[in-house]
């Protein structure tokens, strides 16, 4: 230590010992900055992957390679897709989490679901396709023969065989219908359909008395998430304003969720 004649410390020594405390300061600063960002994990987040249409074994494998966890809390019934397999998660995918978080799986149940076969005989088409979907079925194909009361249900199947009303059929099952056809009133239009997802096409389909024909998708289309929001960009036979087809002709349909095809038709 530097002192002057008189013992006191000079100005240098005072100088030194600022710097050694300021700079003992800063690396406590690091070090505290450094253990809380350890501590809390700051800054360190997982991107949360896509896990639908995975089995849960598998789901199970992905989170341990990011980090997180699975957890298997509902179950839907999609007779679609695949037993067993994931429907949908919280948080959704792409979703910022830390390390350990705990991911929530809705998943496709693995039993099936019987519901009652509705008697429809003697219904309007309107009115057959709200008791089968109130009933936990889909609508099927329409099927015309002549008679004097146009759209009115004059048998119910599905495959191909009869059902009788009260039979316990598989949910989701698709009901085809037999309906009159006066000639004199045969006649419907095609809607215009591009932009629309498959439900609402479908349905807009229906309500014109036509059936959904061939469904394809592009390759934009890979999991079944994407299946939900795919929209109709191509259709066939094309919308043609004013152009009367019959009642029950098959309208196939192409889906993509690229925004580009759309915006191009």
């Amino acid at each position: 230590m530097e002192v002057d004649q008189n013992n006191k410390p000079t100005g240098r020594w005072i100088l030194t010992n600022l710097a050694m405390a300021v700079a003992l300061f800063a690396v406590l600063l690091v070090i505290t900055q450094v253990s809380l960002k350890v501590i809390t994990r700051h800054n360190q987040v997982i991107i949360v992957p896509d896990f639908t249409d995975l089995s849960v074994a598998d789901a199970k494998i992905v989170a341990k390679r990011y980090h997180i966890r699975t957890e298997v809390t509902d179950s839907v019934y999609v007779k679609r897709m695949e037993k067993g397999h994931v429907f949908s998660q919280n948080p959704a995918p792409g979703s910022k989490v830390k390390k350990d978080r705990n991911i929530k799986l809705t998943i496709n149940a693995h039993s099936t679901k019987m519901v009652k076969m509705p008697n429809l005989v003697g219904y309007s088409l309107r009115q057959a396709k709200a008791e089968i979907l109130g009933s936990g079925l889909t609508m099927g194909r329409l099927m015309y023969r002549e008679d004097l009361a146009t759209n009115n249900v004059l048998d119910q199947f599905i495959a191909g065989k009869y059902v009788a009303p009260g039979t316990e059929v598989e949910a989701e099952s698709p009901v085809d219908l037999l309906l009159g056809l006066s000639p004199d009133e045969s006649d419907t239009y095609i809607p215009y359909l591009v932009g629309f997802t498959l439900p609402v096409a479908k349905d807009n389909l229906f309500e014109n008395s036509l059936n959904l024909g061939n469904v394809s998708y592009d390759e934009t289309v890979q999991t079944y998430q994407d299946t939900l929001s795919a929209v109709v960009y191509q259709q066939n036979p094309t919308y043609s304003a004013g152009a009367p087809v019959r009642m029950g002709t098959t309208i196939n349909l192409k889906l993509t969720t690229s925004q580009a095809k759309i915006a191009a038709r």
